[in-house]
């Protein structure tokens, strides 16, 4: 008779590590981030003090390679374009409509990442709590709804992320605006852009720490989700100091918008160059 899970953790109403007894009485440790992004969970044999990691099949696996490499790569070009356009605002080697243009082209490639990321939770790898230590894999699926997993809101809330910025990147394009017009079409998406970067990285680090403070010096998952953290907090310090004043008709402080922007932006595409590591 298999016996039911031993124990759960996680961060609030998210269960993020089951600890439970196979009917052969070995351990199985499911953890969500190793096992949707490496397909694999942790199982101790009776008796034994060794874990081997238990794989999903061979599908499965290529399926979560793919959608890695696809992710990450959007990230590393998405990052670098808006690192450039950037470089185009703070040094004025192009007009306000090249800027935009490559920035534009830079929020492209963060939507594509970010849907692939949803994507990745979407058609990951999944436990059979209470039953034998290994991982499921169903159809392929565009779409779910899972709310109660940290992370599919970690990766909804990025994608939902990587769109509002879509609309302030596309209002930069509009020409003969007021200085109001500017904060509400172009600052305000950016600045609940930001918002929702900050909010997904705070549920990737809740689902890798479970729920507690934590630095993992050893573990590339938190490395990534780190730096990912640290692009946000640029990018919101950079929304924050672009504030248009009606008193000045200019930003608060460009210099320091362009400079955050630049360095994170540089931190999305090298937390996507750590993630092409982070694979099956």
């Amino acid at each position: 008779m298999p016996r039911t899970e031993q124990r759960a953790e996680g961060a609030g109403p998210f269960t993020t590590r089951l600890t439970w007894h196979p009917p052969d009485g070995s351990t199985a440790v499911w953890e969500s981030r190793p096992a949707r992004r490496r397909g694999v969970i942790a199982v101790r044999p009776p008796g034994s003090p060794a874990i081997r990691h238990i794989s999903a099949g061979e599908g499965a696996l290529r399926r979560l390679r793919r959608l890695n490499i696809t992710a990450a790569t959007a990230f590393i070009i998405g990052g670098a374009l808006f690192a450039v356009g950037a470089g185009i605002a703070r040094f004025g080697s192009g007009d306000a409509t090249t800027c935009a243009s490559v920035y534009f082209a830079g929020g492209l490639f963060f939507n594509a990442g970010g849907y692939v990321s949803l994507l990745q939770v979407v058609n990951a790898p999944r436990h059979v709590p209470g039953g034998e230590g290994r991982l499921v894999t169903h159809g392929w699926r565009w779409w779910s709804y899972e709310p109660a997993r940290v992370d599919w809101l970690s990766a909804f809330v990025l994608f939902a992320g990587t769109l509002v910025f879509a609309v302030d990147l596309l209002d930069s394009f509009l020409q003969g605006l007021s200085v109001q017009q500017i904060n509400r079409l172009i600052w305000a998406p950016d600045v609940i852009g930001c918002v929702l970067f900050l909010v997904s990285g705070h549920l990737a680090f809740a689902e890798i720490c479970h729920g507690r403070l934590c630095v993992r010096r050893r573990s590339l998952g938190w490395w990534i989700v780190a730096v990912n953290q640290l692009g946000s907090v640029l990018f919101m310090l950079s929304a924050l100091v672009a504030f248009t004043r009606p008193s000045t008709g200019g930003p608060i402080n460009a210099a320091t918008a362009d400079w955050a922007t630049l360095t994170g932006a540089s931190c999305f595409s090298l937390g996507g160059l750590l993630q092409l590591y982070e694979h099956p």
